[in-house]
């Protein structure tokens, strides 16, 4: 999942941005929030069962951008979402709608990279709960993310 979107290499290309969760990760995450969502995965990266991606096989939840995630969610007695997004250049947006979400009633956890000089840090992440992760992560095959990591824990009351 990792940028959620995993395509078939286990590490981030320049072509599709994608870093899958290691599963660890996910799973110590999991049992403390117990999520619902996965906001950004592929068919073969989602981690939960219910999901958006670009090759779901409902037409509707293959674009997390047009859907009311805080609707899709509570419709489904869904509280918690779990987000990994891709970390190119859309992952301002992405932060940015979550962060939105969240304010509508969601609890919405983020696993990124810890770029706390970029604006959509700044802009989306700053005034919510930052854990950031000890060391390098291992997505995919296993090699050590180039970058730090964080967990951004976005609640519903806005902090």
């Amino acid at each position: 999942m990792g940028d959620f979107y995993v395509s078939g290499s286990p590490a981030m290309t320049s072509k599709d941005e994608t870093w899958t969760t290691p599963k660890k990760t996910f799973d110590e995450l999991n049992k403390e929030f117990n999520f619902g969502l996965d906001a950004a995965a592929l068919q073969s990266s989602a981690l939960c069962a219910f999901w958006y991606g670009p090759d779901n096989l409902e037409e509707k939840y293959q674009d997390a951008f047009t859907r009311d995630w805080h609707k899709d969610c509570t419709e489904r007695g869904i509280a918690t979402v779990f987000l990994n997004p891709p970390y190119g250049r859309t992952i301002k947006q992405w932060m940015k709608k979550a962060h939105e979400e969240a304010l509508k009633g969601l609890t919405i956890v983020c696993l990124v990279p810890a770029r706390t000089d970029t604006s959509w840090w700044w802009d989306s992440c700053i005034m919510h709960e930052v854990r950031f992760v000890r060391g390098r992560l291992k997505f995919g095959g296993g090699s050590a993310a180039p970058f730090p990591s964080a967990i951004v824990v976005m609640k519903p009351n806005g902090n």
